[in-house]
């Protein structure tokens, strides 16, 4: 398969980048090590190219009621300017995507969705679509640059971008503003790292001017690009699913811990399975464990009882670089899933013992 090319690949390239195939596109994975990248967003301020990412406008009379039927959150509490975590329930029980939405207004929405999922997601939300008028949807995907600047610092980094006071931005709401020079850039205060920190969308042909001015503006406060090996520790430090390795189209969004963006308040697609599904009982969860053995779990390790029967297996983990021992996540039978049960995991030939924790992993 033809990879695709974010617009800023040479300037990875020169910044000493390891470019490698991620969700169908030529991503930076990193540029020092992943050690040394993870402590700098955590400590100070990174910034990261997530320019791979999907958008999509639905805009129009009918494109609320839209995102009402295939999303399972409720986005009627959405206002001007607030940003909703979401996902896609399938018609199977599974997720096809899970999403950040955008009310830009009352009429106009955009969906932030998963690289690997753009054809996916616009296909099947497209195949949802039974309005006759009142709805119009672009993919705006291809023509538009996403920058995350990452860590505690990051405020302070971008704030002479800006005339938007950063520090006073609630979590998870967003501004439509100028920024480095350019209008009608969206600032949003959100992100992937559990570090605090700001998304910036900008359009291709402002993404080299934008990036520059965010990497002087946050030199004095030692900003690094940051690549895709520490964007996937740090959210497995929060306890953050990835798509495709913690939640995916087999999957239930309730085992998947995704209850509390599902609204069972309004109808949406599957919602009347799923609601059976709470009412019988779930019959397994995803939990976090941390290793109290020396070692680190890796997707796909089985996780075993104490006789070393399988009870489920690793989706996610790493070793952590703010703990300094083994995190994972996986799926194992509720029987298991409160925080203190002892699980092992099989590396090898060896059970290495394990603990259920209460995520995040790392508490802000």
């Amino acid at each position: 398969m033809d990879l695709k090319h974010v617009p800023l690949e040479t300037i990875h390239e020169q910044l000493g980048a390891k470019m490698v195939p991620f969700a169908g596109f030529l991503m930076p994975v990193r540029y020092s090590s992943d050690l040394l990248e993870h402590q700098t967003v955590r400590n100070a301020v990174g910034i990261f190219d997530v320019s791979h990412m999907g958008e999509f406008i639905l805009k129009g009379e009918k494109a609320l009621d839209l995102i009402q039927k295939v999303s399972a959150n409720d986005a009627s509490l959405l206002y001007d300017g607030k940003v909703q975590y979401s996902y896609l329930p399938n018609d199977q029980g599974g997720v096809v995507d899970d999403l950040l939405i955008y009310q830009i207004s009352k009429l106009e929405y955009m969906l932030v969705v998963n690289a690997s999922n753009i054809e996916k997601d616009w296909n099947w939300i497209q195949s949802q679509n039974d309005f006759e008028s009142g709805l119009e949807m672009i993919n705006i995907s291809d023509g538009t640059c996403l920058f995350a600047v990452q860590g505690p610092l990051a405020a302070q980094a971008l704030q002479p971008l800006t005339n938007v006071l950063l520090e006073s931005m609630s979590y998870y709401t967003f501004e439509k503003t100028d920024f480095a020079g350019f209008p009608n850039v969206i600032v949003s205060a959100t992100g992937y790292t559990g570090a605090g920190g700001f998304e910036i969308y900008v359009a291709n042909e402002q993404a080299e001017a934008v990036w520059n001015a965010i990497m002087k503006a946050g030199e004095s406060y030692g900003i690094q690009p940051i690549g895709l090996g520490a964007r996937d520790t740090l959210r497995l430090e929060m306890g953050y699913c990835l798509y495709g390795n913690d939640v995916d189209d087999t999957i239930s969004p309730l085992e998947a811990g995704l209850g509390w963006v599902t609204k069972f308040t309004k109808p949406f697609v599957n919602s009347e399975n799923l609601q059976n599904q709470k009412k019988d009982g779930l019959k397994r969860k995803l939990v976090g464990f941390e290793l109290i053995d020396r070692g680190i779990p890796r997707s796909h390790y089985e996780l075993c009882d104490a006789d070393g029967n399988r009870i489920g297996e690793v989706t996610s983990g790493t070793q952590s670089p703010t703990l300094s021992k083994g995190i994972g996540m996986g799926y194992v039978p509720t029987e298991y899933s409160k925080p203190g049960s002892e699980l092992f995991v099989k590396v090898r030939d060896r059970l290495l013992k394990a603990q259920v924790v209460k995520l995040p992993f790392v508490k802000n």
